[in-house]
C-alpha cells in the first residue's frame, strides 16, 4: 500500500520530467543540410480564426472572442452604423476581389456593347437592321470575367463558330439558287435546304456541343445556331432562290464588335493570367500538403483519429480539393498563353509539376488509408473490451491530440502496456537536455541489446501498434518534418513575379533524408521482428491482427518515403523549369503553327502520353453517356464475328451501321429532325407571315439551346430558359416605361441589369440562367429601342417607330416557350435517354468491369509470366475514372426527372458513386505499388507463390460481390440478407503472410521491402471490403432486402 502511494506521489513529477517528444532521432535540416539529433516537433498550423485548430488558444486568439454576444444591446441607431460599417466593408473587399473586378468588367464590356444599338456612329456601320443588339449579346456571352488565355480560346471558338454559319448559308442559297433559278425547283431546293442544312447542319451543332462539352464550345455553338436561324429562317434570301450577303456580312461586323470589346475590357482593365493563377495555387496546394502531411503523421503515431477531424486538417484538405479543380483550368487556360507568347516548353514543365502533385496527393492518400485502417483496427479492439490507445488512466478527460510520451512506459515496465500512449508535442524549451540524454542513451542501449522485457506485450493490436511505433516513430516522425520543412518553401515566391523557390540544399538535404530514413527503418523493422514475441505460436485471429497491424505500419512507411522520392522528381522538375524561365535554352518558339506532320518521334506517343491528359480527366470523354450492358443481340452478334470467318452481308451490314446505334449519333439526328420540323412553317407561303410576326427564330434558337443527351439535363436547361425569359421581360417592360426610350436612361439601365447577371453568372456560377435574363432584355428593350429609330420598317406589328413593349415581349415569351416545350417533346419521344436508366445501367457496367478486372488477382501478373493478362493498365486506369465522371454528371441530372414512382434518391446515389470512387481510388492505389517494378524479386516471388492459393480466393470473394452488386443495380432487385463476407478469406491470407515471415523468411532471402506488395495488397483489399459494404447497405436502403414475400408464387 506504502510502495503503491509513493508510486502515486512519484509518478506526476516523473511523468512532468518525461512528457516529451518521441526519442531523440537524426534529421535534416532542409536549407543547410546539417544532420541533428534531438527531439523534433511540427510547427503549428493555425487556422484563419488563430486558432490551433483543436480549440486552443494562440497568441493570436482574443481574450474576449465571445464576449460581443453577450453585452447589453446598444441603441437601435449605433446598431444600425455597425451593420452598415460592416456591409460596406464587405462590399468594399468584394468590389477588389478577382470575383468583384469580374462583375465590373462584364458590365463595363455590356455598356459598351450597348452602344453599338444607341450611338448613331456604331448603328451606321451596322447598316440597316434590328439586329444590332447581338453585339451586346455576345459580351454577355464571351464575358471578360475570365484569364488571358480563356479569352485567346474564346476568340478561336467565335472565329469557328462564324466560318462554319458561313458555309452553312452560303451552301444553302447556292442550293436554293440551283434548284430555283435553273431546275425551277424550288420547292425540291426548299426540302433538300430545309433536310440537309437546317436539319443536318444544326443536327450537327448539337452533336458537337455534346460531344465536347466546354463551356466555351457550348457558347459557340449558341451564336452558330442564332446566325443559322437568322440566315435559313427569317431573312428569306433562301426562301427566295436569292444570294444576300448582308446579313452574314452584318453578323461578322457583330461577332468582330463584339469580341473586340470584351478582350479590350479583359486585358486592360485588372487583366487576370491564367499562369500566375495557376502558380497561385501550387503554392496552396504545397502548403495544403505541408499540412495534411504533418496532421496524418501526427494522428498516425498517436494512433487517435481525432487529428484528421480538427478545423485544420479539414480546412487544408477541403483546400487542396478546391484549388486542384482551380489549378486544371488554369492549367488548361495556361496553355493558350504560352502558346501565344511562344513559352511552350514551360508550359510542358508546369503541366509535369501538376502531374506531379497529382502524385504527391495520391501518396498522401496512402498515408491516410494506412492511418485510416489503424484507426479501424483500434476501434474494433475497443469494442471487444480492450484498452484503447487513448484510454491510458494518465490521459487528461479531453482527448489530447498532441503527442505524449513512449518512454513513460518504456522507463516503467511495470505499467499497463496494452495502452499506445499519446507522444507530446511539448515545446524544445522546456526539455532538460541532459534527461533527453540519458533517456535516450537507455533506450538505445536497451534496443542494440535486443532486450524486449521492458516492452509492451503483444496481445491485441494496440499493443502492437505500440511496439511498431516505439521503433519506426523516431524516423518516421524525422523525416516528415524534414519534408513539412521543404513543402513550406515551395514551389513560387511571392507576387508578382513568382520566382522559382528551390533553395540549393534542398535536393542533397531531401536525398541525404531518404538515405536515413530508410536505413533507420530497415534497422528499426529488423529489430523489431528478432522480438520475442514473435516466435510464439498463436491463434489465426491473433497472426491475421499482427499482420494488418505490419500491412498498415509498413504501408504508411513506404508511403512515406514514396512521397519523398515524389518530392525529389518535383524538385527536378522545379529546376528545369527555373532554368527555362531564366535562361530560356531554345528561345521562344510557336511549334504548334507547324500544321505539316511531326517527325517520327513524335507521332508515334502513345494515347495518354500528353502531360495535360494524363493529369486532368478530359472535359470531352466526361460528357459522353455511359453505355449499359450490351443487349443479347449485340453479344449474339459478336459471337458470330468471332467464330465465322466468312461473315455473310446481313451480319457485315450490321456492323457498319454500328454507328447509328451510338446514343451520340441518335441525339444529332433527333435534334436535326426536329429542328427541320420546326423550321418547316418559315419555308411555308401560307405560315411563313406567322412565323415570322410570333418569332419563330427565337423559338428555334430556345429548342436548340433546351435539346440535351438525356431527358433530366433537357428539363434543367428548359426551367431555366424559360424563367430566364420571363425575368428578362419582366425588367425589359420595366426599364422601357420608367426611361419612355430614352437612350442615356436605357444605357443605365443596361448597365444596372448587367451587373446583376454579371454576379449571377460569375460569382454564383448559374451561367444559363443569367444568359437568357439579358438575352431576353435585348431582344426586348433595345429591340424596341431600334424601333424607335426607324432602324427596320416592316414591324408594324409591333408598334413601329412607337413600339409597343408589352407586344415586344410577349412574342419573346411566347416564342420561348413554344421551343422549349418542342425539345422536351423532341427530347421524350423521339429516342428518349432516361438519365436514371442510363445511371443504373452504366454503374452496373463499371462494377461488372471492376469485377472483371480484380478477378485477375493484381499480383499474378509479377511472377506468372508474360501470356497473362495485365491487371490494369494506364488507359483502362483512365477510362474508369472517366467513366464515373460521366455517371456523376448522369446522377445530376437524373435528379431534374420527373416520375410517377417519386423524386430520384439523390443522395443514396451520390453516397454510393463515393464509395465506388473510393474503390478506384484502391485500385489505382493497387496499380502504383505495380507499376513501380513490374517484375517482381526473388523474395516478393517466393511470398507471392506461398500465398496464391489465399489470394486467390480473396479475389474470387471480391470479384463474386461486384457482380452482385452489378445485379442488384441492373435489375432493381433486392439484395440477399445473407451475403458472403471477405473477412475470413482476408484473414487467411493475412494469417499465412505472418507464418511465411515466421518461418520461410530467413531462407528464402526475403526482406522487408519484399512485403511491401502484400503490404499495400491487405490494406486495398481492406478498403474495398469496406466500400462493397457500403454500397451493399445502400442498395438496401433502395430495394429492401429479399424475404419471402417478394418471391411468394402466384
Amino acid at each position: 500500500m506504502t510502495s503503491n502511494a509513493d508510486g502515486a506521489t512519484a509518478r506526476p513529477q516523473t511523468r512532468r520530467q518525461s512528457r516529451a517528444n518521441l526519442r531523440q532521432a537524426t534529421f535534416i535540416l532542409p536549407k543547410t543540410g546539417e544532420r541533428i539529433k534531438r527531439a523534433v516537433t511540427f510547427e503549428s498550423v493555425h487556422t484563419p480564426d488563430g486558432s490551433d485548430g483543436d480549440g486552443t488558444s494562440t497568441e493570436h486568439t482574443p481574450l474576449l472572442a465571445r464576449r460581443s454576444s453577450r453585452q447589453p444591446q446598444r441603441g437601435s441607431w449605433n446598431a444600425a452604423v455597425e451593420s452598415g460599417k460592416r456591409l460596406t466593408k464587405k462590399t468594399w473587399a468584394f468590389a477588389h476581389s478577382r470575383t468583384g473586378m469580374g462583375v465590373f468588367k462584364c458590365s463595363v464590356a455590356y455598356f459598351l456593347g450597348s452602344l453599338a444599338t444607341f450611338v448613331p456612329f456604331l448603328a451606321e456601320i451596322l447598316g440597316q437592321q434590328d439586329g444590332k443588339h447581338m453585339v451586346a449579346t455576345i459580351t454577355v456571352y464571351f464575358h471578360p470575367a475570365r484569364s488571358q488565355g480563356s479569352m485567346f480560346e474564346a476568340i478561336l471558338m467565335a472565329a469557328l463558330a462564324f466560318v462554319y454559319a458561313v458555309f452553312i448559308c452560303f451552301t444553302s442559297m447556292g442550293v436554293s439558287i440551283l434548284f430555283g433559278q435553273k431546275f425551277d425547283l424550288l420547292t425540291v431546293g426548299h426540302v433538300i435546304v430545309l433536310i440537309v442544312f437546317c436539319g443536318g447542319g444544326l443536327g450537327f451543332v448539337g452533336w458537337v456541343k455534346h460531344r465536347l462539352g466546354n463551356p466555351l464550345v457550348n457558347i459557340a455553338c449558341s451564336l452558330t445556331s442564332l446566325a443559322i436561324i437568322t440566315v435559313l429562317t427569317k431573312e428569306g434570301a433562301v426562301q427566295a432562290a436569292l444570294f444576300s450577303d448582308d446579313k452574314i456580312t452584318q453578323v461578322m461586323l457583330m461577332i468582330i464588335i463584339g469580341v473586340v470589346m470584351t478582350t479590350a475590357v479583359s486585358f486592360l482593365i485588372s487583366p487576370v493570367s491564367a499562369r500566375k493563377e495557376l502558380r497561385e495555387d501550387m503554392i496552396q496546394v504545397t502548403n495544403a500538403f505541408a499540412d495534411m502531411l504533418a496532421a496524418i503523421t501526427r494522428s498516425f503515431l498517436t494512433g487517435c483519429e481525432d487529428e484528421l477531424l480538427q478545423d485544420r486538417f479539414l480546412h487544408a484538405s477541403a483546400q487542396y480539393q478546391a484549388v486542384f479543380t482551380s489549378m486544371t483550368k488554369n492549367l488548361r487556360e495556361s496553355k493558350f498563353e504560352h502558346y501565344f507568347v511562344g513559352t511552350e516548353n514551360e508550359y510542358y514543365l508546369e503541366a509535369r509539376l501538376v502531374n506531379c502533385i497529382q502524385r504527391l496527393a495520391q501518396n498522401i492518400g496512402g498515408l491516410r488509408s494506412a492511418a485510416t485502417t489503424q484507426f479501424l483496427l483500434l476501434a474494433q479492439t475497443t469494442a471487444g473490451g480492450a484498452t484503447t490507445p487513448m484510454s491510458s488512466i494518465f490521459s487528461p478527460p479531453r482527448i489530447d491530440t498532441s503527442f505524449s510520451s513512449l518512454e513513460d512506459r518504456i522507463m516503467s515496465p511495470s505499467e499497463n502496456y496494452g495502452v499506445l500512449t499519446a507522444i507530446a508535442e511539448s515545446p524544445e524549451d522546456d526539455r532538460d537536455p541532459e534527461d533527453d540524454g540519458k533517456l535516450d542513451k537507455t533506450v538505445n542501449r536497451r534496443q542494440e541489446s535486443s532486450d524486449d522485457s521492458y516492452l509492451p506485450t503483444l496481445n491485441t493490436p494496440s499493443e502492437i501498434f505500440s511496439r511498431f511505433i516505439i521503433y519506426l516513430g523516431p524516423s518516421m516522425k524525422s523525416l516528415a518534418v524534414t519534408l513539412k520543412q521543404i513543402l513550406d518553401e515551395l514551389p513560387y515566391g511571392p507576387a508578382p513575379d513568382y520566382s522559382i523557390a528551390v533553395h540549393p540544399h534542398f535536393k542533397s538535404s531531401l536525398a541525404n533524408a531518404i538515405e536515413l530514413y530508410a536505413g533507420a527503418r530497415e534497422k528499426s523493422l529488423a529489430m523489431l521482428y528478432k522480438s520475442k514475441d514473435l516466435n510464439k505460436t498463436r491463434p489465426m485471429e491473433m497472426e491475421a491482427d499482427f499482420e494488418e497491424v505490419a500491412a498498415s505500419c509498413g504501408h504508411f512507411s513506404f508511403s512515406l518515403q514514396d512521397f519523398a522520392n515524389e518530392l525529389t522528381a518535383y524538385l527536378d522538375i522545379l529546376d528545369d523549369l527555373k532554368l527555362e524561365m531564366d535562361d530560356r535554352p531554345k528561345g521562344r518558339t510557336w511549334n504548334w503553327l507547324k500544321f505539316w506532320p511531326k517527325n517520327q518521334r513524335s507521332t508515334n506517343l502513345p494515347p495518354h502520353a500528353d502531360p495535360e491528359r494524363d493529369s486532368v480527366i478530359d472535359q470531352n470523354e466526361e460528357n459522353d453517356i455511359p453505355g449499359g450492358i450490351p443487349s443479347s443481340t449485340a453479344r449474339t452478334a459478336s459471337g458470330l464475328a468471332k467464330s465465322q470467318h466468312g461473315q455473310s452481308w446481313r451480319l457485315r451490314l450490321w456492323r457498319a451501321m454500328g454507328i447509328f446505334r451510338r446514343d451520340d449519333t441518335k441525339f444529332a439526328i433527333k435534334v436535326g429532325a426536329g429542328a427541320a420540323l420546326y423550321a418547316l412553317p418559315s419555308f411555308l407561303i401560307s405560315t411563313r407571315p406567322f412565323y415570322q410576326q410570333w418569332r419563330g427564330e427565337w423559338g428555334l434558337l430556345s429548342y436548340m439551346l433546351v435539346c440535351s443527351m438525356t431527358i433530366g439535363a433537357s428539363n434543367t436547361t428548359g426551367y431555366a430558359r424559360f424563367g430566364g425569359t420571363c425575368i428578362g421581360a419582366i425588367c425589359a417592360i420595366i426599364s422601357w416605361i420608367a426611361s419612355q426610350g430614352n437612350p442615356f436612361a436605357l444605357a443605365a439601365f443596361g448597365w444596372l441589369m448587367s451587373l446583376w447577371t454579371a454576379y449571377i453568372i460569375v460569382a454564383q456560377g448559374k451561367g444559363p440562367m443569367g444568359r437568357f435574363i439579358m438575352l431576353t432584355y435585348n431582344l426586348s428593350a433595345l429591340y424596341a429601342y431600334s424601333l424607335s429609330v426607324k432602324d427596320l420598317d416592316d414591324d408594324d406589328d409591333e408598334g413601329g417607330v412607337n413600339p409597343i413593349i408589352t407586344t415586344i415581349t410577349l412574342h419573346r415569351v411566347v416564342a420561348v416557350l413554344s421551343g422549349c416545350l418542342w425539345g422536351l417533346v423532341v427530347t421524350r419521344l423521339i429516342w428518349p435517354i432516361s438519365a436514371r436508366q442510363k445511371f443504373k445501367d452504366g454503374l452496373s457496367l463499371l462494377w461488372l468491369r471492376m469485377a472483371l478486372i480484380w478477378k485477375r488477382d493484381p499480383l499474378a501478373t509479377l511472377f506468372e509470366g508474360a501470356n497473362t493478362q495485365p491487371y490494369m493498365d494506364i488507359g483502362e486506369e483512365f477510362e474508369l475514372h472517366s467513366f464515373l465522371a460521366r455517371l456523376e454528371n448522369l446522377r445530376i441530372s437524373a435528379a431534374s426527372e420527373l416520375e410517377l414512382h417519386g423524386p430520384f434518391p439523390d443522395a443514396a446515389y451520390g453516397r454510393i458513386l463515393k464509395s465506388t470512387a473510393r474503390m478506384l481510388d484502391a485500385f489505382h492505389a493497387m496499380n502504383v505499388v505495380i507499376m513501380k517494378d513490374a517484375k517482381a524479386s526473388a523474395g516478393e516471388r517466393e511470398i507471392l507463390q506461398y500465398t496464391t492459393n489465399e489470394r486467390a480466393q480473396l479475389c474470387s470473394r471480391i470479384s463474386h460481390l461486384f457482380h452482385v452488386l452489378a445485379s442488384s443495380m441492373k435489375l432493381e432487385f433486392p439484395l440477399n440478407e445473407a451475403l458472403p463476407s471477405t473477412d475470413h478469406a482476408r484473414d487467411r491470407l493475412l494469417a499465412k503472410i505472418f507464418r511465411f515471415r515466421k518461418s520461410h523468411q530467413g531462407q528464402t532471402g526475403a526482406d522487408d521491402n519484399d512485403f511491401a506488395l502484400l503490404y499495400a495488397y491487405a490494406l486495398v483489399t481492406g478498403q474495398l471490403s469496406k466500400e462493397i459494404r457500403a454500397a451493399s447497405g445502400e442498395i438496401e436502403s433502395l430495394f429492401g432486402v429479399l424475404n419471402e414475400d417478394l418471391l411468394r408464387l402466384q
